[in-house]
């Protein structure tokens, strides 16, 4: 299981296909491999947004994003999970999130990643501010899924 949270922009598929290679002794237990890419989008409520800024408490976000991973990894027996999570300035079109759950059966993959970005988008200890034409807001609710 690894989490990482980066200010840095990442390549989710690059990242994956390098995690995938360190484990590649394992590779032969995963019967099933869900993923799950989000990216910043140029709308939300109804207005453009040209850039997001998030924001973290490091310490308290990382505890956090270890402790559902394990949660998952237990309560779906999962054989492994990946969470690369983007703070800082970001722009349209750039990554926020990668998510990758490995298991013997698909069920178990799926459940668990949609368990996972939930827990991200709705209580993970993240600030998110969004950059409009006429200023900038802070996000008081994420969409619903």
């Amino acid at each position: 299981m690894k989490i990482e949270i980066t200010d840095e922009p990442f390549n989710p598929w690059q990242l994956l296909q390098q995690y995938e290679q360190e484990r590649d002794e394992q590779s032969s237990t995963f019967g099933a491999t869900n993923v799950f890419v989000g990216t910043m989008r140029d709308f939300n409520e109804g207005d453009p947004v040209t850039a997001m800024t998030l924001e973290h408490y490091p310490g308290m976000t990382d505890k956090y994003l270890q402790r559902i991973a394990q949660e998952a990894m237990v309560r779906w027996d999962l054989l492994d999970a990946l969470v690369v999570h983007r703070v800082g300035a970001i722009r349209l079109d750039e990554t926020i999130v990668l998510l990758a759950t490995w298991s013997a059966h698909r069920g178990a993959s799926f459940e668990a990643s949609r368990y996972l970005i939930e827990e991200l988008k709705h209580r993970a200890p993240f600030w998110k501010k969004e950059t409009l034409a006429g200023g900038e807001r802070w996000v008081e609710n994420n969409t619903k899924g």
